[in-house]
């Protein structure tokens, strides 16, 4: 059970490998025209929901894994935080994505939204690194 659990857990992980390269899709999106921003938006729109159903997954499959392993409190102190803070901000990405796609299909600039954009981004990108590097290195703390 436990190969099992490890395998829907890497495939989790996969689908939290999207919010790596998203502050550079956001970065570059206020450049495009408009047509290219809508399909933009929308296509990060649905894979940040994809995304927050692997990081489901990766709950379901780390608490499990957690209960068979033996790792010290403040590791698991440190990949809760940072679990939390991924679905924060993954959470919080979800408003400036829909206010830019209703900007972008009534002709608005979307320059206020864009800014919010890049900076989640950037902060949930971080955050997967670092809980992937806790992750890689459990016995650090």
């Amino acid at each position: 059970m436990y190969k099992v659990m490890l395998f829907l857990h890497i495939v989790g992980t996969l689908g939290l490998g999207f919010y790596l390269v998203l502050p550079f899709v956001l970065g570059s999106v206020s450049k495009l025209s408009l047509a290219a921003q809508e399909g933009t938006v929308s296509a990060v729109k649905t894979l940040n929901r994809y995304a927050q159903i692997a990081l489901v997954i990766q709950l379901l499959t780390g608490g499990y894994m957690i209960s068979k392993g033996d790792y010290s409190v403040a590791w698991m102190v440190v990949v809760v935080v940072l679990f939390l803070a991924i679905g924060a901000f993954s959470g919080i990405l979800a408003k400036p994505l829909r206010l830019a796609l209703e900007a972008i299909r009534q002709n608005k600039k979307i320059t206020a939204q864009a800014s919010k954009l890049t900076t989640l981004s950037a902060a949930l990108s971080v955050c997967v690194l670092l809980i992937a590097f806790f992750m890689v290195y459990d016995s650090i703390i």
